[in-house]
């Protein structure tokens, strides 16, 4: 049983499962302020422009509860214990969506642009040609180990500025 708790604490330790816990509560965080990006500054603002609806409250009756309708807030028909069709949530949640989809999309690009500036620096050589064969031989190289051949350091200025004799 000891064994089986210490299988678990390496793995829990891990550095995939701690940044994986760490994405899900920013993940959680970040849900919170686009829920209240959409409730609060969006749907207002769309609101206004399509006639002032609130998409909050905008909902079909299917069946009428206990209380008759109409009802003015989906909370109304909710308590009146009427079956509804809440568009007005499903939209929320659609913008919700999109713009958690748009953040990620940059977040996504600017690391593939930094990746990317990373992989354009070239490496500096690490082998060069031997001038006598033509062979491959570390950059470090005193002697050609295809051809035997000693290389001197005027050898190895030439091979690096691509002249050979």
């Amino acid at each position: 049983m000891s064994k089986f708790f210490k299988e678990f604490r390496e793995f829990a330790v891990k550095g995939n499962v701690v940044d994986m816990a760490v994405g899900i509560i920013i993940g959680g965080a970040f849900t919170l302020i686009v829920k209240s990006l959409v409730a609060d500054v969006m749907n207002p603002l769309i609101g206004l422009m399509v006639g002032g609806i609130d998409f909050s409250n905008l909902f079909v009756v299917l069946r009428e509860g206990g209380i008759g309708g109409p009802y003015a807030t989906l909370a109304d028909a909710q308590a009146a214990g009427a079956v509804t069709l809440n568009v007005g949530l499903f939209i929320n949640a659609v913008v919700s969506f999109a713009i958690v989809a748009f953040v990620v999309f940059l977040l996504v690009r600017t690391i593939n642009r930094m990746k990317r500036e990373e992989a354009v620096a070239p490496a500096d050589p690490t082998e060069k040609p031997c001038p006598y064969c033509f062979m491959v031989v570390p950059i470090k190289a005193v002697r050609c180990g295809h051809c035997t051949s000693e290389l001197t350091a005027e050898d190895a200025a030439e091979m690096t500025s691509g002249l050979v004799k």
